[in-house]
């Protein structure tokens, strides 16, 4: 891993429709019309975006094994601010100006208020002197989220072609093309090949 720096832009945006942000085969992340973005650069590059609107992330994590499904899927509405990094050149052609209308839409004051709270999220995400330790997956076409939870950390999901890791508070799950392992409170299933095994801790 390489330790790359970004820092958030001082410009607002928002959405001018509905954004599909991400599509796997295990699932989507969506965000709607005039949903406030401000881009995350590396060396004047737009690396990724610090979002705030009404969207959904809608996740398959169930486990398909020999004694039934287990687990349940994802299905989360998205109100709060959240971090996108990865490619973004579809999604600034669908950026406009935003106005202090919608800033006041979505509970700010002003510009500066949206920004403070975008800061506060980037430098949770990041770490203290905006140094992020993931090489940035935007040159090979993946994406990294980070969603905030109702224990004030982090849920992060990094999808690349079929691979996808979603990690919250309660759960651990990855999946490849030909391997799931899940990860829960009170138990391990791992998925491999068709043949599924279940650790029960």
């Amino acid at each position: 891993m390489t330790w790359q720096k970004y820092q958030l832009d001082n410009t607002i945006s928002k959405t001018s429709e509905v954004l599909t942000l991400c599509r796997t085969e295990r699932g989507i992340i969506e965000i709607n019309t005039n949903s406030l973005a401000i881009p995350i650069k590396l060396d004047n590059q737009t690396k990724g975006y610090v979002f705030h609107g009404h969207g959904k992330l809608l996740l398959d994590t169930i486990v398909e094994t020999e004694e039934g499904a287990i687990g349940k899927p994802v299905d989360r509405e998205i109100n709060e601010p959240f971090i996108m990094l990865g490619n973004t050149e579809e999604i600034q052609r669908h950026l406009n100006a935003a106005s202090t209308e919608e800033m006041t839409k979505m509970g700010y004051e002003n510009e500066q208020d949206f920004m403070t709270k975008a800061e506060d999220l980037f430098d949770q995400f990041l770490g203290q002197g905006r140094t992020h330790k993931h090489q940035c997956c935007g040159n090979n076409h993946g994406f990294i989220f980070a969603f905030s939870n109702k224990t004030g950390g982090l849920d992060l999901l990094i999808v690349n072609g079929s691979n996808l890791v979603y990690k919250a508070d309660d759960t651990v799950f990855v999946s490849n093309k030909n391997k799931v392992v899940m990860k829960t409170l009170d138990k391990v299933v791992l998925l491999h090949n068709g043949r599924s095994f279940a650790i029960r801790k």
